[in-house]
């Protein structure tokens, strides 16, 4: 009963494929899409340095970007 051979292996990575192989190209460009969409923000935060948050659309947040009010004032 122990571990399962390079045959059961085989069976299942073919049944893996009949099930889900029509889907697997698609779901791979979606994931090489979303790793370069990463690694280009994380480029873009470099060269950008202290640059302001964005939301997800790319605006600005104007909550962040106003500057400081004195609210308490010593007297």
């Amino acid at each position: 009963m122990g571990s399962f051979s390079i045959w059961h292996w085989l069976i299942v990575l073919f049944i893996a494929l009949l099930l889900f192989g029509n889907r697997l190209p698609r779901m791979m460009g979606d994931f090489g899409k979303g790793i370069k969409n990463f690694k280009a923000g994380l480029n873009e935060q470099e060269e950008g340095g202290a640059s302001a948050p964005r939301s997800i659309d790319g605006h600005t947040d104007a909550s962040t970007t106003s500057t400081p009010k004195d609210t308490v004032s010593k007297g």
